[in-house]
């Protein structure tokens, strides 16, 4: 969102800021929730805390991010209304893992120049995942900056608040020897590792991203900007529903090193590739980049956007609760005990992936 007072500094269009505002309202009035008060032009949002009075002892949580080089693909395809999507996925799924609830988020949205129709599509696809979440969008703000940034570039970063009960925060400190790992499917890239998928296929291989892939069945450009996949409100319930210990949110990093994040030091987790295929960009970028399994195992989710580690009494209700919200998810591993400081809170990857 925008507030056009701000948009004061030589060079500014304060009217394309004002119309900005106009497209938007539309899609702002989708991302509410009770507790949001007031609509946009504010120097503030508001959100009534007295729904915080039926914690016993509320934890806020908080995360923040951005998109990435994702949205040089999204400017070069002169699409806009998907990128929202992924900036969403990247800060209401990082804030789930430890079991909170996303209540609000703000954007920033950093632009050469303000196009309204074009800053209207950002927030459209901001507003529609913000809702996919169950958090309302309540502020944000649009910033010009001429000369620092061309005419059709710009970036985008928000930042979202969540609550959660203290007794029902999610962690390393919960995590037992004989959880099992649950690999919920991505939706695609989401929107970390670009920098290399990029380098591969645009600079290196020079294809274009209209470029009609067969391995894709579509565009390429069009598989580049699948929208990150939003857990949010499936990680929820099943937090809710099983005996989940801990999750992690596979972003930059690769799988292994994000699991890491949330095991204890004297646990190992092994996960067994052969049980998923990932998607064929993923085995597009390996074969076309002749890009090492381990390199691309530290870039790319490899298919796999979150996981959790849930007692093994509830994986089959894990599993058939995350498929009622269309989330494809299997068994991937287990946790043990570490033998050693080798294993000592370590993820290690074994196997092969079928066809690969």
């Amino acid at each position: 969102m925008t507030d056009a007072t701000n948009a004061y500094a030589a060079g500014v269009d304060i009217e394309a800021a004002d119309r900005a505002i106009d497209l938007m309202k539309e899609w702002v009035e989708k991302a509410r929730r009770p507790e949001m008060l007031g609509g946009l032009g504010g120097f503030a949002g508001l959100f009534d805390a007295s729904a915080l009075t039926k914690y016993k002892r509320p934890l806020l949580a908080t995360s923040t991010d951005g998109v990435g080089t994702k949205v040089a693909i999204a400017q070069k395809m002169d699409v806009h209304d998907t990128i929202g999507h992924d900036l969403v996925g990247m800060v209401v799924d990082d804030l789930v893992v430890c079991g909170a609830e996303p209540l609000f988020m703000t954007d920033y949205i950093a632009t050469g120049k303000v196009v309204p129709e074009r800053i209207a599509a950002i927030v459209k696809g901001i507003a529609e995942a913000c809702a996919l979440a169950g958090t309302a969008l309540i502020g944000g703000e649009t910033a010009e900056h001429p000369g620092l940034l061309h005419p059709d570039e710009y970036d985008v970063a928000g930042a979202t608040t969540g609550v959660v009960e203290a007794d029902e925060l999610l962690g390393a400190d919960r995590v037992r020897a004989g959880d099992v790992v649950i690999a919920m499917e991505a939706s695609g890239l989401h929107s970390n590792g670009y920098s290399l998928v990029r380098h591969v296929l645009l600079n290196t291989a020079k294809w274009e991203l209209d470029r009609h892939v067969d391995e894709l069945g579509t565009t390429l450009g069009e598989e580049l900007l699948v929208p990150t996949r939003i857990y949010a409100k499936a990680c929820l319930d099943l937090a809710k529903r099983t005996e989940t210990h801990a999750m992690s949110h596979v972003t930059g990093g690769g799988l292994a090193a994000n699991l890491e994040r949330v095991m204890p030091k004297t646990m190992t987790a092994v996960i067994d590739r052969a049980t998923w295929t990932p998607q064929p960009i993923f085995d597009l970028v390996r074969q076309v980049g002749s890009v090492p399994q381990p390199d691309l195992e530290a870039t790319l989710n490899q298919g796999v956007g979150m996981v959790s580690l849930t007692a093994p009494s509830d994986v089959d209700a894990a599993i058939a609760g995350l498929a009622e919200f269309g989330i494809r998810a299997w068994v991937a591993g287990e946790v043990r005990e570490a033998a050693g400081d080798a294993e000592a809170g370590r993820v290690r990857l074994e196997g092969q992936h079928p066809g690969w």
